[in-house]
């Protein structure tokens, strides 16, 4: 590969993880042909890009990249694979499923939420990792919840009111 596929590939990587939100550093290593393609097809399904990238081009995308990863470079060893993912905690979920058969993928690094995780210790916490869009919604549940149980009384209220004033009709008419 000459410089200026370097270059190329190394623009392609940083523009990715600039254009992706979360992303997991992960080694895929001792998977066999077999395994690998049905690490690719359950990324496929899960809506994850799994990419594998020689590691001293993925240091210089993420330098190049500009996000705070500078605590990710250390974990660059050996065989690195990159999944890609709109969804925070997809990579984790799917590590987890696989780790119940298999020993690998381990959780190298992830950055999720603008925020690096690194060791594979961190899997458990990226899992029940929760998008920002999920964390609106509880919220406006929550502040929807007392607007709610206001609204429900004063129609109670007024029923009862209603009821109060009918009855008080019927009385005076006789």
């Amino acid at each position: 590969m000459n410089k200026q596929e370097k270059t190329i590939i190394i623009d392609r990587l940083a523009e990715q993880i600039l254009n992706t939100p979360h992303f997991y550093l992960t080694d895929i290593s001792d998977l066999g042909a077999v395994d690998t393609s049905d690490l690719r097809r359950e990324c496929f399904k899960n809506n994850i890009r799994l990419v594998v990238v020689k590691n001293k081009l993925l240091k210089r995308a993420l330098l190049k990249s500009g996000l705070p990863v500078q605590e990710m470079l250390d974990s660059l060893t050996y065989s690195t694979s990159v999944m890609f993912t709109e969804d925070a905690s997809a990579p984790a979920k799917l590590i987890k499923k696989i780790r119940q058969q298999k020993s690998k993928p381990i959780l190298k690094a992830a950055f999720v939420e603008e925020y690096v995780y690194i060791g594979d210790d961190q899997l458990e916490n990226l899992v029940n990792v929760k998008s920002k869009n999920e964390l609106v919604g509880e919220l406006v549940a929550l502040l929807q919840s007392p607007m709610k149980t206001v609204l429900s009384q004063l129609m109670s209220g007024k029923h009862l009111l209603g009821g109060l004033m009918k009855t008080l009709s019927d009385r005076e008419n006789k």
